[in-house]
């Protein structure tokens, strides 16, 4: 990679590294492998710097990381990473409200395709033809999982606010 490409390598990552964190961790519900998968999508795209459009860094990035979701979530068990007793260092960026927490509890509970399309819809706020283009899949699949994941997350929080509300009455 020539010293310019490297520079402009650098400036790019720099430049959105919150956002590709915030967008993994909306994906994938848990801050570590957030973090984990957003490293993993910057060497991936650092090795095909040459080949990824500049138009489409942001698309071509999230798709790194969308892939590289899935794919975890395919390994068999013994193929992950295990906990360990002592936490990390940092915590999570930011303290949550009971609301955000309830609803990110409920994206958590979606299939990865589901949840992947729900957060590039509407927390990335992108197109159904953008969509399809960075899952690389139709956009009726885009229009169907959108579909099914809304109708999930909707029952998901029904069930929690009735709970919230039967445990107020008592």
């Amino acid at each position: 990679m020539r010293p310019e490409q490297k520079s402009e390598y650098r400036e790019y990552v720099a430049a959105r590294w919150t956002a590709m964190r915030n967008f993994a961790y909306l994906t994938c519900g848990d801050w570590h492998r957030a973090e984990d998968a957003t490293q993993t999508a910057f060497i991936k795209l650092y090795a095909a710097w040459n080949r990824a459009s500049r138009a489409s860094l942001d698309a071509y990035t999230r798709r790194i990381i969308v892939n590289g979701l899935i794919d975890e979530h395919r390994r068999g068990w013994f193929r992950r990473e295990r906990p360990h007793d002592e936490l990390p260092d940092l915590p999570g960026p930011e303290l949550d409200s009971p609301q955000r927490i309830t609803v990110l509890d409920a994206l958590a509970a979606l299939p990865p395709r589901q949840r992947a399309t729900i957060v590039l819809r509407f927390w990335e706020d992108q197109s159904v033809q953008e969509t399809a283009k960075t899952l690389k899949c139709s956009v009726n699949t885009v229009k169907t999982q959108t579909a099914r994941g809304l109708q999930t997350l909707r029952g998901l929080l029904a069930e929690t606010i009735n709970e919230q509300l039967e445990g107020n009455l008592r």
